[in-house]
């Protein structure tokens, strides 16, 4: 059993963690966001963080130029190529093209 001072400072703990944990998500958010707009040159283009903020799994929605008479498939190694830096520790991405 734990006194309720000790159970205050595993909330103050876990909101500081929770805290960081948002920042490095939106630091992979705007690293994500900023490769592809100078690799491709986005007419259009949504990054979001669908983890629950942990950036764990992102989801992006890009129409650029740059896909023009390339497979969908073609599409998705052109962004993965760019991304993998980024999404080495990242646990899913879902990668829409229009």
């Amino acid at each position: 059993m734990f006194s309720l001072a000790r159970s205050a400072g595993v909330r103050r703990s876990l909101h500081t963690t929770r805290v960081l944990r948002d920042a490095a998500a939106d630091n992979k958010r705007d690293t994500i966001i900023n490769i592809l707009q100078s690799k491709f040159s986005p007419q259009s283009l949504q990054v979001q963080d669908v983890s629950g903020g942990c950036g764990a799994f992102f989801a992006i929605q890009i129409s650029s130029p740059a896909f023009k008479d390339k497979s969908t498939v073609q599409a998705h190694r052109m962004v993965n190529r760019e991304l993998k830096s980024v999404i080495a520790d990242i646990h899913g991405l879902q990668v829409r093209l229009y």
